[in-house]
């Protein structure tokens, strides 16, 4: 006998087709959340390594931070030893130089002058005394000049002190003390060094 199939057949194919494309938009929708949490894991393992990366950087820049620091202060402390270095090589110069201005001091004193007070500001030098006549602050004057180690000498005050004929006069004189002559002009002046 004959098969008759009384169900309707395309409301049967239509079910199908629709099963069909449920079928295919699921998988889609799976292939996509798939590829979603592939993506997204790869994006966060990426993140992680650059994560890893600037933590290495961060380290090391912080390593870098304290040598930068350290050195500093060493350069710090150099600076602070090189000025005392040339503050010490400062006193052993300056050490013979207050002996050789007394001693010039004492070359340079003609008869007849006596000095009451020195006094030394920086290179200047402030020398006050006595004097029995103008001819001898003059002579004075002419030593002064004369000498290797003095120049510049600049009077500022002279003036009798008392009303006798034994009248003595004050004077004041400025002098600048210069660097050390060369051996050479010591000899040429006749001074022993």
């Amino acid at each position: 006998m004959a098969r008759i199939n009384l169900l309707p057949w395309r409301e049967e194919r239509r079910r199908q087709r629709q099963q069909e494309f449920y079928a295919v938009l699921g998988g889609a929708a799976l292939m996509g959340l798939v590829a979603f949490v592939g993506v997204n894991m790869q994006l966060g393992a990426m993140q992680d390594h650059q994560d890893g990366r600037n933590q290495i950087l961060r380290n090391q820049i912080a390593v870098l931070d304290r040598r930068i620091r350290d050195i500093e202060a060493l350069e710090r402390e150099r600076a602070e030893l090189v000025e005392r270095k040339l503050a010490i090589e400062e006193l052993q110069k300056s050490r013979t130089e207050i002996v050789r201005l007394f001693d010039q001091i004492v070359r340079t004193i003609p008869d007849g002058v006596s000095l009451e007070s020195v006094k030394q500001a920086g290179p200047r030098v402030t020398l006050e005394g006595l004097a029995e006549s103008n001819a001898k602050v003059s002579a004075y004057m002419r030593s002064l000049e004369g000498s290797p180690w003095m120049r510049n000498a600049d009077l500022n005050i002279t003036e009798a002190d008392g009303d006798g004929r034994r009248s003595l006069y004050k004077f004041k004189v400025e002098v600048q003390v210069g660097p050390e002559p060369k051996p050479d002009d010591m000899q040429d002046q006749g001074v022993a060094g």
